[in-house]
């Protein structure tokens, strides 16, 4: 799953928080700055897992998001862990 969040995302720990809850779920995957000011989330796991996921974090920066485009698809597990990519 690939997640795109757009609004007041970059210089308020985002990416901090992000990695901080994914300890938290069974997912991999990265979490990134984009140049255009969004935030680049990619994680895999079992759906339960990055619907919850996904779900917190948005709890979590309710106050920063405001726009959110997923993109899903299957594929092979590639990421191991999860990092703060740049």
């Amino acid at each position: 799953m690939r997640v795109m969040f757009s609004g007041h995302v970059q210089g308020v720990g985002f990416r901090y928080q992000t990695r901080e809850l994914a300890t938290a779920y069974e997912v991999t995957g990265y979490v990134r700055n984009t140049s255009d000011g969004r935030v680049e989330l990619e994680i895999e796991g079992r759906r339960e897992e990055l619907d919850a996921f996904i779900k917190e974090l948005e709890s979590r920066m309710s106050g920063f998001i405001k726009n959110k485009t997923v993109s899903e698809g299957a594929r092979e597990a590639i990421h191991k862990g999860f990092a703060i990519a740049r």
